[in-house]
């Protein structure tokens, strides 16, 4: 072993060494891994990809501060193979080999400082130079190592990438084992003050806790990202995405599935901050929320989906939230559903490019709207308005969503959407997403419209529900997952090129199978009293994990794609299955509206 000498490295691809983000391309969507400390005091969140640290987010997670980070080999990188190095914490090794050499890194972060630090383990059959290739963002990172400068044939050192003057040499002087053990200590508490449920993957879940844990923003409490990833043309197309983004920024409804599936794990203090962060944050002075927001509640894309300000309606119900804040915030959600132009017809649904009449998105305004009337009737006001438009759109949403003149058999069955309330009319639209022709609605189907039944607004053996079931798996069922929805086109050509829909000329893109559409399968198959269904699909999403344990938002071949990964839905769905599970019913399902359509 050579002695090591401390030698600081920034090393960047691309002059100057400052640039600003639009003009660096962030590494693909399917990050291996995902780590940060549990204190506040250390404002970093590092990512891995296939070649070593890629995006590291500073000073919250809504800014990716660095492309990547990679120790080089003779001026080469090599390829990685993640996995977990502590099943019980956010700890990572990479295992990396190139032309005859070979290295294991193991990363965490530094909880006293917003630093990232990387012990490397370095053998080769030839002496071999090595150096840390460092690209930034935006802000300043120093990069600093105790690896040798000189050619070795073995090596061991550290790196630190740190964030303000000195932080990378104070972390590296602390020494990496000393951080370690703090750092996993800190997640080993966590885990130790929840619950864990008997029908999952324990290292599995484990993960899927932290990482949801992990995607909360430590400056701005109870915002939880969608996902630290960048997919495809989001992180390279400015024209599309003058910011990078969409995924690192909050959804309402991907925080409403996350903070349910937090409940469940035993967190109710991240549900309880992810509310406060809806209510107080997220909502416009007209009750809305908006479509997504950066972590500190700016509205980032602001069209209205009638589900998501519906979200923290159900939210509160859960929590049995009834303050006076609480009430008046939700009070100006709900007069917004019922004052919203043709409601429950929304801008977009769930899906986020089409209007019309979603019966996922009805459900969730009828189920929040008798959510917040049981809350306003506990504290001795009067709901009947809110009841009066909950049963209205209950009773009519078959009317404006279920077809009985369309393609498929057995009819009458559920549309994806009606863009004007008639199932029955022939009404054409363009799905979007690099699709070529308009289409008939009443050949677009969707697996969200088990809405209905998750939520309690339909039974889970009414006839137009299990027709639609059967559809939608002749439509939309490959390779044991579900598509989204009829001629999907959000993912990747058919030769694998990334999803774009500013092409030069028109390319036709394929949407591929989502794993969190397992995990709401599962749920609705509880409500028929098929457990060993339901388990199945805890076991496909599991299956979906890569060796990081990371879970994707989409899958070909049984095998994620380059979507974005870990999707924090998808891991509130398999925390949130595995808890349904063991209850022997959707924990989700607010009792509230089973009791009131009858369909327990």
């Amino acid at each position: 072993m050579k002695s090591l000498a401390l030698v600081v490295f920034l090393l960047v691809m691309m002059t100057p060494v400052a640039r600003a983000a639009a003009d660096v391309v962030p590494l693909p969507a399917d990050k291996q891994g995902f780590g940060t400390a549990r204190s506040a005091a250390s404002p970093v969140w590092f990512t891995l990809g296939h070649q070593g640290l890629s995006e590291i987010f500073f000073p919250d997670l809504s800014t990716p501060a660095t492309r990547e980070t990679r120790l080089l080999v003779d001026g080469k990188p090599g390829q990685a193979y993640t996995e977990p190095a502590d099943d019980r914490s956010l700890t990572f090794r990479q295992r990396l080999r190139g032309d005859g050499w070979q290295a294991e890194i193991t990363y965490v972060t530094d909880p006293q400082r917003a630093a990232v630090l990387a012990d490397v383990t370095v053998s080769a059959r030839r002496p071999v130079r090595l150096s840390v290739e460092h690209v930034p963002m935006k802000g300043s990172s120093n990069v600093v190592s105790t690896l040798p400068t000189q050619p070795v044939r073995h090596a061991h050192g550290t790196f630190a990438v740190g964030f303000g003057e000195g932080v990378a040499q104070a972390a590296l002087d602390r020494g990496f084992d000393r951080t370690a053990r703090e750092y996993t200590r800190g997640w080993h508490a966590y885990l130790d003050g929840l619950r864990r449920p008997k029908s999952a993957d324990r290292e599995l879940y484990d993960m899927s806790v932290m990482v949801l844990a992990a995607s909360e923003d430590k400056r701005n409490p109870g915002a939880l990202i969608a996902s630290p990833s960048f997919p495809w043309a989001f992180g390279f197309d400015r024209d599309l995405a003058p910011e990078l983004g969409p995924y690192a920024l909050v959804w309402p409804r991907d925080l409403y599935h996350v903070a349910t599936a937090m409940i469940a794990a035993g967190d109710r203090g991240v549900a309880l901050r992810a509310l406060d962060f809806m209510l107080h944050k997220q909502q416009q002075p007209d009750g809305h929320l908006p479509q997504n927001t950066r972590v500190d509640g700016t509205p980032f894309w602001k069209s209205v989906q009638l589900d998501e300000t519906a979200a923290p309606m159900l939210l509160a119900w859960h929590l049995n939230q009834r303050d006076k804040s609480t009430m008046d915030s939700l009070r100006r959600a709900a007069d917004y559903l019922l004052s919203y132009p043709n409601a429950p017809f929304s801008e977009q649904e769930r899906w986020e490019n089409q209007s019309g009449y979603s019966p996922a998105t009805i459900a969730s305004a009828v189920a929040g709207l008798v959510c917040f009337a049981d809350l306003l009737q506990r504290n001795g006001e009067n709901a009947d308005k809110y009841l009066k438009a909950a049963d209205e759109w209950q009773d009519k949403v078959e009317s404006w969503t279920a077809t009985s003149t369309g393609p498929y058999e057995p009819k009458p069955y559920y549309l994806r959407l009606t863009k004007d309330g008639n199932p029955n009319a022939g009404t054409k639209y363009n799905l979007g997403d690099n699709n070529p022709a308009d289409i008939d609605q009443r050949a677009v189907v969707d697996p969200s419209f088990l809405e209905l039944v998750r939520l309690g607004v339909k039974r889970a053996d009414d006839p137009v529900i299990r027709n639609t079931v059967a559809v939608v798996d002749q439509q939309l069922k490959e390779q044991g997952y579900w598509h989204r929805f009829t001629q999907d086109g959000y993912g990747e050509t058919a030769d694998g090129r990334p999803w774009n829909i500013n092409w030069p000329t028109p390319t036709r893109t394929y949407g591929r199978l989502w794993p969190l559409l397992s995990g709401e399968r599962g749920e609705y198959e509880l409500l028929l009293n098929d457990k060993s269904s339901a388990a199945r699909r805890l076991d496909q999403i599991a299956k979906t994990a890569n060796s990081g344990r990371m879970l994707p938002e989409q899958v070909w071949g049984g095998r994620g794609t380059t979507s974005a990964t870990p999707l924090a839905w998808t891991h509130a769905q398999y925390v949130r299955l595995a808890w349904s599970l063991d209850a022997g019913r959707p924990v989700e399902r607010p009792a509230v509206v089973a009791n009131r359509y009858s369909t327990t």
